[in-house]
């Protein structure tokens, strides 16, 4: 059974956090003096989805469809314009400033940008203690030396890199400080916003099994938000797949990469490459036309319906409910959904 970083068990059982029509939207305003709203950006506009313990969600999608925005709203980091957010039963959004502060410990969150997101004045040492001072009972002060030194082992860093500043690693060893960093509270779940995004192909698949090997010893649950499909599809239990503020679709890793339903999911899929010459070669392309709509103002009906080639004037009329349309528990919201069998290796 896996434990957490001091050797309690992590159980199975009802999701660990549960998601419920969660809303962001973000008013756009005119004028200096008098400002008047005159519409708003659907940054997320009524997603729903489920974590349990010990599970990876991937949540990936196009630049500017919501995902980032999902993380900061489950960390209150933007306040939410409708939803609910439930973290072991309590509801995140209506909790006050004590109880927001005590979820902290159990919500971390590890940022796209690995250098942006440490402080340049602080030491190695001080970022990842930092927290103990918020939370002074996690870990006593005579036993903080020793807890840096095995957070940085169990990053693959030296502890006696402690006493160095953030300017003076790699932009994979910054990641790696930002990971000891979320672990240093002992949480449940760790939102990962594009965290390996700004790094190199070789150094992606380094922090994708640190992250991995964390998971398989202590039952830490993920959100892994990213835009490479091929990247998630290694780390995923389940996937969810978002476009302009909503998802689209969502199921196990396998259906999801497999055989997608949705033709959102199948362009996005149809443009990874496959190492195998011979299959590249011979693959249909789905090349998506037109840009991705304003937030501002979205498509009436289905969103996508402007760049989709299954189009129909119901698609204009009648916004497709995310529903399983096949009875294998794969959720898609298209009028139009379709088993597509996918070869991505």
């Amino acid at each position: 059974m896996a434990t957490d970083l001091n050797g309690r068990p992590r159980t199975d059982g009802e999701p660990l956090l549960r998601v419920e029509g969660l809303v962001k939207h973000f008013p756009l305003t005119q004028g200096i003096v008098f400002r008047k709203q005159i519409g708003a950006v659907q940054a997320v506009d009524g997603i729903s989805f489920e974590l349990r313990r010990g599970e990876t969600l991937g949540l990936v999608g196009e630049s500017g469809c919501g995902k980032s925005t999902v993380a900061k709203t489950l960390l209150r980091l933007e306040e939410p314009t409708a939803g609910h957010a439930y973290f072991q039963g309590k509801d995140i959004f209506a909790l006050g400033k004590r109880e927001l502060r005590a979820l902290r410990r159990d919500i971390q969150i590890v940022f796209q940008d690995p250098y942006a997101s440490l402080n340049p004045r602080m030491t190695v040492g001080d970022i990842i203690t930092e927290p103990w001072e918020i939370h002074s009972d996690v870990v006593p002060k005579d036993q903080r030396d020793a807890r840096v030194s095995d957070l940085l082992r169990r990053v693959g860093l030296n502890p006696d890199d402690r006493n160095r500043y953030p300017h003076q690693f790699s932009g994979g060893q910054r990641q790696r400080i930002g990971i000891a960093r979320a672990l240093t509270l002992n949480p449940d779940v760790i939102i990962c916003d594009e965290p390996v995004s700004a790094l190199d192909v070789s150094v992606q698949a380094q922090v994708m099994n640190l992250l991995e090997e964390i998971q398989d010893e202590f039952g830490i649950a993920f959100v892994f938000i990213a835009h490479d499909l091929s990247v998630v599809r290694h780390i995923s239990d389940r996937v969810a797949v978002m476009y302009l503020g909503r998802i689209v679709e969502i199921g196990d890793e396998k259906d999801i990469y497999e055989r997608p339903t949705h033709p959102y999911t199948q362009a996005l899929l149809s443009a990874v490459p496959i190492p195998d010459p011979d299959i590249e070669a011979g693959r249909d392309r789905i090349v998506l036309e037109g840009d991705v709509p304003s937030p501002a103002n979205p498509p009436s009906g289905c969103r996508f319906r402007t760049r989709c080639w299954k189009a129909e004037d119901i698609c204009a009329e009648e916004d497709p409910a995310l529903i399983d349309r096949f009875g294998h528990g794969h959720p898609s919201a298209c009028h139009f959904a379709e088993i597509r069998e996918v070869v991505t290796s």
